[in-house]
């Protein structure tokens, strides 16, 4: 299957099981891959029969206004509805980066649907 992959893309969200954590946004990258037939795109170059990585971007750095999660493990599923749902994509792979543990240069949550 075709892919589109938005690697990396910075966001920032009010994420964390703790109050404290949850009062500021925190930066986290979100790397999207999007299994879609290019087939119908490619035969009459026409963006409306693939996914516009444009405007996922544009939806994932608008998710965050005015909302909070607890687990990564939710926004994950969140974000992967989202695509499968708004974007048409016949299947998602969500990663996200979290830098929490000062430690390890990075947490991640990674689900595929």
């Amino acid at each position: 299957m075709d892919k589109i992959i938005i690697n990396d893309l910075e966001v920032s969200y009010r994420i964390g099981v703790p109050d404290e954590e949850r009062a500021q946004p925190q930066r986290l990258l979100l790397t999207i891959e999007m299994s879609h037939d290019f087939r119908p795109a490619t035969a009459t170059d026409d963006i409306g029969k693939t996914i516009n990585y444009y405007a996922v971007s544009q939806r994932m750095l608008r998710l965050g206004e005015n909302k909070s999660w607890r687990l990564l493990e939710t926004l994950a599923e969140e974000i992967a509805g989202i695509i499968l749902k708004e974007f048409g994509a016949t299947s998602v792979q969500v990663e996200i980066k979290k830098f929490i543990i000062p430690e390890a240069r990075w947490v991640a949550v990674r689900i595929v649907r």
